[in-house]
């Protein structure tokens, strides 16, 4: 039975194991060390490297891995990314080796220019484009990109499994609050979550239908959203494009 599993690494990172019992993959290898630890105390073999976009805390770890497994190595096509074996765009499926499992890729450009997500049966493994209750800074895309990125992944069936790949939940949902305080699934929401890191549990996975309740990077089209956005920007916005670009910019600044 295929297992996945949070690998901590930084100070936030997660590095997700997939596990058959036999076989591993690992998705963003920010570091070999944490990972290499986890398949000698399981007793799993390497058979594959996923990588959702170039940025050091999530292939810091590839190369090293991928010469001691002598695995292959799967991450973007639009991407300078040393020792990948296969590049992958939008529309490519792939079995990962050694567990059989189909992902299909999707192009989620806005964090980086070549970012890619890993969608299976029920998951997906998203980097760093869409957080829990968030979603990436844009250091190489636009606004636009990056909500045509969200809106793919929010057109994913509701209970998609969202894995990604950082503990940044408590601190998005402070800053969802402030955004749309009068939304009441968010407020459950932070007592569930807040109760998790309470016991030392992740806030991860979460849902798709999780984000579309809760995340306002998803709810540019709610009107206490829009209205939030455009009094913090001091200027009427017009389109779903205008909301999100003020409420990421919100979220740069927020403290």
């Amino acid at each position: 039975m295929m297992q996945i599993h949070p690998v901590p690494a930084f100070e936030d990172n997660y590095l997700w194991v997939i596990e058959d019992g036999r076989h591993a993959a690992v998705v963003d290898p920010g570091d070999e060390h944490p990972v290499q630890a986890f398949l000698e105390a399981r007793g799993l073999e390497l058979t594959a490297i996923l990588a959702t976009h170039h940025h050091g805390d999530h292939v810091g770890g590839l190369e090293w891995l991928a010469a001691r497994w002598k695995c292959e190595v799967f991450g973007p096509a639009g991407e300078r990314i040393d020792g990948l074996t296969r590049k992958l765009r939008e529309g490519d499926r792939i079995t990962v080796p050694g567990l059989g499992l189909p992902l299909e890729v999707l192009d989620v450009p806005g964090h980086t220019a070549g970012h890619i997500a890993y969608v299976g049966p029920d998951v997906v493994f998203c980097g760093d484009t869409l957080f829990a209750c968030g979603c990436g800074r844009l250091f190489e895309g636009t606004p636009a990109q990056m909500v045509e990125s969200l809106a793919k992944l929010a057109r994913l069936p509701a209970t998609t499994r969202v894995y990604c790949a950082h503990e940044y939940t408590m601190g998005n949902i402070r800053f969802a609050l402030a955004v749309e305080p009068g939304n009441a699934k968010l407020a459950a929401r932070r007592e569930r979550d807040a109760a998790a890191r309470a016991a030392n549990r992740p806030t991860l996975p979460c849902t798709i239908a999780d984000e579309l309740d809760t995340n306002p990077f998803l709810r540019w089209s709610s009107p206490e959203v829009a209205a939030s956005a455009a009094k913090h920007a001091g200027r009427a916005l017009a389109t779903p494009v205008e909301v999100f670009a003020a409420v990421r910019e919100w979220k740069n600044g927020f403290r």
